[in-house]
């Protein structure tokens, strides 16, 4: 009699059990990343300097019947961070979300505004990955760091200078950590979007001048949406993803396809 043929598993996608940090989760991608994390089973807990937007999102989640809870912590405050990670309960995903940008001519470019980038998307988020490691070794554990950053952190623009310098940097301590890290069997993986139509982008779209050049590097032909990442992190964050790290997923609708 013929021996039946093992069929393969498809790895799980689900969360269930497992606990999330996302830091910038207010609004925007962050809180989309909140959102997907929690709809996948996990425990998630936003991070954010705001407190009234941070338990907003917190409030609309829970509606959903997401496990979420807020935290309110500036991230750029890098003792503030150790000990809120230190003296908290472990986790086991991070999204280093928190990040922000300047746009302007090379030319124009001004330290405050290099000082103001390089702290929050570089030293922050390097600090926060660091402590979030630092907690899960002690305890033994495995998990995944997800530093969001973006399709200008694999290529350059005009007017991102100080931008792409800054994720070009998050692209290259990605891939260290990763090195250093998988013996633990922490991976650690950027998501790299394109322009996503958030309440912080929306104005930009209305220059129809602007809109219009962006729409012709896409070469899917629309602005991405938060939904568009929502896929992508939750298959970094979970055991889908298991033999991923050091990697960028680039959700950028062809942009740096050419």
């Amino acid at each position: 009699m013929e021996e039946k043929r093992p069929v393969p598993r498809t790895p799980s996608f689900r969360l269930d059990g497992r606990k999330a940090l996302v830091s910038g989760a207010g609004r925007g991608i962050g809180f989309a990343c909140a959102a997907a994390l929690a709809e996948a089973g996990a425990a998630v807990t936003l991070i954010s300097r705001s407190a009234g937007e941070i338990e907003a999102a917190v409030e609309a989640l829970r509606a959903e019947g997401g496990d979420a809870r807020a935290a309110v912590l500036d991230v750029t405050d890098t003792a503030a961070v150790r000990q809120f990670i230190d003296e908290g309960e472990p986790h086991d995903i991070l999204v280093n979300n928190a990040g922000t940008n300047r746009p302007g001519p090379f030319l124009e470019a001004t330290e405050e505004n290099f000082d103001v980038i390089m702290t929050l998307n570089v030293r922050a988020a390097y600090f926060m990955a660091q402590a979030f490691a630092r907690r899960l070794t002690a305890e033994a554990g495995t998990g995944s760091i997800i530093n969001i950053s973006s399709q200008m952190g694999l290529v350059g623009a005009a007017n991102r200078t100080l931008y792409c310098a800054s994720k070009h940097a998050m692209e290259g301590f990605t891939k260290a950590m990763a090195v250093e890290l998988a013996p633990k069997g922490i991976r650690v993986n950027t998501l790299c979007p394109t322009f996503i139509e958030t309440e912080l982008t929306r104005p930009y779209f209305e220059n129809t001048a602007f809109r219009d050049e962006v729409l012709t590097k896409i070469k899917l032909g629309r602005i991405g949406q938060i939904e568009d990442l929502m896929g992508a992190v939750v298959f970094l964050a979970s055991d889908a993803s298991a033999m991923v790290t050091g990697a960028p997923l680039v959700v950028d609708g062809g942009w740096t396809a050419v």
